[in-house]
C-alpha cells in the first residue's frame, strides 16, 4: 500500500508533538534521531498507512516493531552520547538500531531470525548508516565475542536481568530492559556502579518474549 508523503509527514509531525515532546521525551540528540530516521523504511507495505501511529506493529517472525513512544523512551534511558558503544539484543526490523547508530559511536546488534536480520541490513543500508556491526545467533547472553560496552538495550522481555549481560557492561555503563513476566514486565534502567548493578523501575511495558539460553525456553 502507497501512502502520501505528504500524510506521512503529517503523521510523523503529529508523532513528534504529541506522542513524544508532548509526554516526556526531553533529550534532544533523540528527538532529533527521532525525526530524521525514517520510519516507513522498516515497515511493510501492510500497514505503511501505520507508520508514524503510536502502536507497535508486526514485522515477521512472531516480532514486532515498539511503538514509536517507547523506542525513544528507552533510547533516552540510556543516556547515550557520540563516545558511547552500544550493545543491542534484538535487532528485529532494525528500527531502533538505526535510532541508536544516530547517536552513538557504534551498535553492534545480534538477532535470532536471519530473515529479519537481513531485512534489517536491507533497510538500514539505504540510510547510509556505516557504523553498525550485525550478527545472527542467541543474543540471550550477549555478544559472542568477548568485550564490553557503554550501554546495552534488550528489545525483547527477559524473565530477569542475565548476569552474562551484566558482565559485558563497563563501569558507568547502562542497561535498559523489559523484565518480568511472560506477559507483562516492568521496564527497567541498570547502571553499574563500583561493580554493582543499580537498578531503577521506568515503567509498566508489553514486550515479545527474549528467547535463549539466557532468556525465557523455545
Amino acid at each position: 500500500m502507497a501512502v502520501n508523503p505528504e500524510k506521512l509527514a503529517k503523521d510523523k509531525e503529529k508523532m513528534l508533538r504529541f506522542d513524544l515532546k508532548g509526554r516526556d521525551i526531553i533529550d534532544t540528540k533523540v528527538l532529533t534521531a527521532m525525526e530524521k530516521i525514517p520510519r516507513e523504511v522498516f515497515i511493510s507495505e501492510n500497514y505503511a498507512d501505520q507508520t508514524y501511529f503510536d502502536c507497535p506493529l508486526p514485522i515477521g517472525c512472531g516480532q514486532t516493531i515498539s511503538q514509536p513512544y517507547i523506542v525513544a523512551l528507552m533510547t533516552q534511558s540510556l543516556r547515550l552520547d557520540e563516545t558511547c558503544e552500544v550493545l543491542e539484543i534484538g535487532t528485529g526490523c532494525g528500527y531502533q538500531t538505526a535510532i541508536l547508530a544516530e547517536i552513538a559511536k557504534k551498535v553492534y546488534t545480534i538477532e535470532r531470525f536471519n530473515e529479519l536480520s537481513e531485512s534489517a541490513q536491507a533497510a538500514i543500508g539505504k540510510l547510509g548508516c556505516t557504523n553498525i556491526e550485525f550478527a545472527v545467533g542467541d543474543g540471550s547472553c550477549g555478544w559472542p565475542q568477548e568485550r564490553t560496552f557503554d550501554r546495552i538495550i534488550l528489545t525483547a522481555a527477559a524473565p530477569r536481568l542475565p548476569d552474562e549481560l551484566a558482565g559485558q557492561l563497563r563501569e558507568g555503563g547502562i542497561i535498559v530492559a523489559p523484565v518480568g513476566g511472560e506477559y507483562v514486565q516492568y521496564l527497567m534502567r541498570y547502571e553499574k556502579r563500583g561493580g554493582k548493578i543499580i537498578e531503577t523501575s521506568i515503567c509498566g511495558c508489553r514486550f515479545v518474549k527474549m528467547l535463549g539460553k539466557c532468556g525465557w525456553p523455545e
